[in-house]
């Protein structure tokens, strides 16, 4: 099971859900204190800012944050719940979660899954070059962006509920 969470809410969702892994995606700088139960070799931190374009001064997404985040989620073994957590909850967290379900079940319809998304999530809004970038690497035909592009912006929040997505449908 996959759990996301904004950053505020980290602590209370790897206590709740017993989760041993953690990926974290922030902006360089942001204040993140990795909780006790998850050794730093579980801890999966990547720098990058929540921008569909690149702008001067920020770090977009790119091939190696998401070849990263693929690499450290096929080492995950799925006995304990895995978190994922951005600053809101909303977009680069959610993305991450999508990708990472696409790759851990190949034979599971993009469609379904966005669609999945949004009943678990109506705030998701998940980052669209990260998935961009995912569906290529994964080789979805455009699939994947075609599922998040349907399922379209959530609705405002300041910040995310946290929610479960389970890999398998």
């Amino acid at each position: 099971m996959i759990h996301v969470c904004p950053l505020s809410k980290v602590d209370a969702t790897v206590r709740t859900s017993g989760a041993e892994r953690l990926i974290s995606l922030l902006a360089a700088g942001t204040d993140m204190t990795r909780p006790a139960s998850i050794a730093e070799a579980n801890h999966l931190l990547l720098s990058l800012h929540d921008i569909a374009e690149p702008r001067e001064g920020m770090t977009p997404p790119g091939e190696i944050h998401v070849r990263t985040l693929l690499d450290f989620a096929r080492k995950w073994d799925r006995e304990r719940p895995l978190v994922i957590n951005c600053f809101a909850g909303i977009s680069r967290s959610t993305a991450s979660a999508y990708i990472i379900a696409a790759a851990l079940a190949p034979q599971r319809n993009e469609m379904e899954l966005a669609r999945t998304l949004r009943w678990l999530s109506p705030s998701a809004t998940p980052n669209i070059r990260l998935v961009t970038l995912a569906d290529t690497m994964l080789g979805r035909d455009g699939r994947m962006v075609e599922g998040i592009t349907a399922i379209g912006r959530g609705a405002d929040a300041f910040e995310g509920a946290p929610f479960a997505l389970p890999i398998e449908a």
